[in-house]
C-alpha cells in the first residue's frame, strides 16, 4: 500500500502536500462560506459562478498549460504556482479583514487562483511520475488521493470552527501559512533522484498532438466523457453540503463536518485504489455506477445525521472512480505526452465545473438543494452506461471460463520505458519490444 514511500523526494512531497491540502480545504470552506452568506443572502448561483470562474480556467488555457508541463521544469513550475497561490490568499485575507471585499472583487480573486491553478494541476499531476518509477506511478497517484482526502477530514472541520472563532479572514491566513510546507519539500528534493525525462519527438504537434492521441486511444475518450459527466452534475459538493447545513439548521460548522465525513469515505477509497497493483477501467465504470446510487439515496434522506452517513459512501466512490481514472490516464500514456494528456484531463475535470457549478447552483435556488443531488445522481449513472456501452462495442469484453466472473476486460497495459546503449540497439530489438524503446543518447 505504501511502497512509493520507499523514494525520499516522494516523502516528503507526500508531507508538505498533506500539510497544504488541510490549508487548501480550510480556504475553500471559508471562500464558499464568504460568498454564500457574508456577500449574499444565502445565493448558491452565485456560489456556483464562483466556482465557474475558479474552474474555468484550466479548459479555456489546456492548450498553454499542458506545453508548459512537458516543456520546463516541474518542480519549478510548482514553487512559482505555490508562491503565487500564497500570495494570493494573503490578498483575500487583508480584503477581508479590513471590510472592503465585495462579490466583484470575490469572483476576481477566484478567477486568479483558477488561473494559477491551470498552471499548477497538469505539472503537479505529472509531477508524480518525475518522483516514482512507472511499476508505483498508480499507486503514489492513489496515496496523493489519501493523502489529499486526510487533509479534507481535518480541513473543513478546522476551518468551519476557526469561521465561527476568528473570522474568515484568519483562516486565508492560515492557508497562505500551510503553502511554506510545500515550498520547503520542493526546496529539499533531491534533484539527482528524479526519473529522467522524455522529451517529446521532433515535430510534435504541442496541445493538438495530446489530443490526437486520447482521441484516438477509445478508452481514454471514454474515460473523459464519464468523468467530464460526473464532474459537471455530480462533483459540487460545495454547494450540496452548505445548502443542504442551511436546510437542516446548521451553521459553517455543520457544513464543515459534512466535508469532513465525505472525506472519511475517500480517504477509504484512496487507501483501497493505493493496495491494488494497477488502475483498471473497470474499476472506474463499477465505481461511477455506484456514486449514481448512493447520491440519489443522500439526496432522499431525511435529517442532518443520516445525510452525513450517505456521504461517507458518496465519497468512496467517488475517490475510487476519479483514482482509479487518474491512475489510469498516466500509466497508460507515453510518456512524452503525458503532461498534455494530463492537462486534457485536469481541463475535463476542473472544466466541467464553469458548466456545471451555475447549472447546479440554478436547480439548487428553483428547486431545493435535494433536486440538484439527484441530478448528480442520474449523471453517475448514465457515465456507468457508457463505460458498460463501450466495453460492449469495443470488443474488449469476453466470455471465458476460467475466468473469475466468467467475462474478462482486455485492460491496456501500463507503459513502460526500456532504455538501451546505442551500441545494443538494433531492428530486431525494435521489431520484438512491445514497449516503447529509446537511445539512452537521443530521444526516439
Amino acid at each position: 500500500m505504501f511502497r512509493s514511500f520507499s523514494s525520499f523526494n516522494y516523502r516528503i512531497w507526500f508531507l508538505g502536500a498533506l500539510v497544504s491540502n488541510v490549508g487548501g480545504w480550510m480556504q475553500a470552506t471559508a471562500q464558499d462560506w464568504v460568498v454564500l452568506t457574508e456577500l449574499t443572502d444565502n445565493d448558491a448561483t452565485a456560489m456556483g459562478v464562483t466556482m465557474a470562474l475558479q474552474f474555468g480556467p484550466p479548459l479555456v488555457l489546456v492548450s498553454l498549460t499542458g506545453w508548459v508541463a512537458d516543456r520546463f521544469d516541474r518542480r519549478r513550475i510548482l514553487l512559482v504556482t505555490q508562491i503565487t497561490l500564497m500570495l494570493l490568499a494573503l490578498g483575500v485575507a487583508a480584503l477581508l479583514l479590513t471590510g472592503v471585499m465585495t462579490l466583484p472583487l470575490m469572483f476576481c480573486f477566484a478567477l486568479a487562483f483558477g488561473m494559477t491553478n491551470a498552471f499548477d494541476a497538469p505539472a503537479r499531476q505529472a509531477f508524480v511520475s518525475d518522483m516514482v518509477s512507472i511499476d508505483d506511478a498508480s499507486n503514489a497517484v492513489a496515496l496523493n488521493s489519501a493523502s489529499f482526502n486526510m487533509a479534507r477530514l481535518l480541513g473543513p472541520a478546522v476551518g468551519g470552527l476557526l469561521i465561527v472563532a476568528v473570522g474568515t479572514g484568519w483562516v486565508f491566513v492560515a492557508n497562505a501559512v500551510t503553502f511554506l510546507a510545500m515550498l520547503v519539500a520542493l526546496l529539499l528534493m533531491r534533484p539527482g533522484e528524479l526519473i529522467p525525462r522524455v522529451k517529446n519527438r521532433a515535430g510534435g504537434g504541442g496541445i493538438a498532438e495530446g489530443f490526437r492521441y486520447a482521441w484516438r486511444r477509445s478508452d481514454l475518450a471514454v474515460t473523459f466523457v464519464m468523468v467530464f459527466l460526473i464532474g459537471a452534475f455530480g462533483m459540487n459538493f460545495p454547494i450540496f453540503a452548505s445548502t443542504m447545513a442551511l436546510e437542516f439548521g446548521r451553521e459553517a460548522d455543520g457544513y464543515g463536518l459534512l466535508s469532513s465525513v465525505l472525506a472519511i469515505g475517500s480517504l477509504a477509497g484512496a487507501l483501497l485504489a493505493a493496495r491494488r497493483d494497477r488502475a483498471r477501467i473497470r474499476v472506474f465504470v463499477l465505481a461511477a455506477g455506484g456514486f449514481g446510487v448512493v447520491s440519489l439515496i443522500s439526496a432522499a434522506m431525511p435529517t442532518y445525521w443520516t445525510y452525513a452517513a450517505t456521504l461517507m459512501f458518496v465519497g468512496f466512490t467517488i475517490v475510487t472512480m476519479m483514482t482509479t481514472a487518474n491512475g489510469y490516464v498516466q500509466t497508460t500514456t507515453d510518456p512524452a505526452l503525458r503532461g498534455r494528456v494530463l492537462a486534457l484531463y485536469m481541463a475535463v475535470i476542473m472544466g466541467s465545473t464553469p458548466i456545471g457549478a451555475p447549472i447546479a447552483g440554478w436547480i439548487t435556488d428553483a428547486f431545493g438543494p435535494r433536486a440538484a443531488i439527484a441530478v448528480g445522481g442520474f449523471a453517475g449513472i448514465a457515465a456507468m452506461m457508457i463505460g458498460v456501452g463501450w466495453m460492449l462495442i469495443s470488443g474488449r469484453l469476453h466470455r471465458r471460463e476460467d475466468a473469475r466472473f466468467l467475462l474478462t476486460l482486455d485492460e491496456t497495459r501500463p507503459l513502460s520505458v526500456i532504455r538501451v546503449e546505442p551500441e545494443e540497439f538494433s531492428d530486431e530489438v525494435a521489431a520484438t519490444t512491445p514497449i516503447r524503446t529509446e537511445r539512452r543518447d537521443r530521444d526516439r
